[in-house]
């Protein structure tokens, strides 16, 4: 009889085992990949409606305008973002203080607010 030699390689059901594993990781990985591409497309409509907000807020600094109590709504695009700005400025206890209100939504959403911006003008 001649002796056995050890038997080298793997066993199918190793083999398998492996599969499952790494399929496992791929998975979780393209998932993991997919939600930051989600949170990346937010985190830039977000900083473009803040700049929206912010723009028109600079806009009544830098005119020392003193607006009218009101609201009103405009268009404030950003790049290829269709956003729409809403201002409301509302009187104060003091007279000569007012409150903006600059709220910023999107153009197809326009019952999901991005940002809100509040800033305090004194007439001059």
């Amino acid at each position: 009889m001649r002796p056995l030699r050890a038997q080298r390689g793997f066993t199918l059901l190793e083999v398998l085992v492996a599969l499952v594993i790494v399929a496992t990781a791929l998975g979780a990985s393209i998932r993991a990949v997919g939600s930051l591409t989600s949170n990346s497309a937010g985190l830039r409509a977000g900083m473009m409606a803040t700049w929206s907000a912010e723009n028109r807020l600079v806009q009544v600094r830098l005119n020392h305008e003193f607006p009218g109590v009101g609201k009103r709504s405009f268009a404030c695009p950003q790049g290829d973002l269709h956003l729409v700005c809403e201002e409301e400025v509302l009187s104060s206890p003091n007279p000569r203080l007012r409150r903006i209100e600059v709220s910023v939504f999107e153009a197809e959403a326009p019952e999901r607010r991005i940002i809100k911006l509040v800033q305090l003008v004194m007439q001059e």
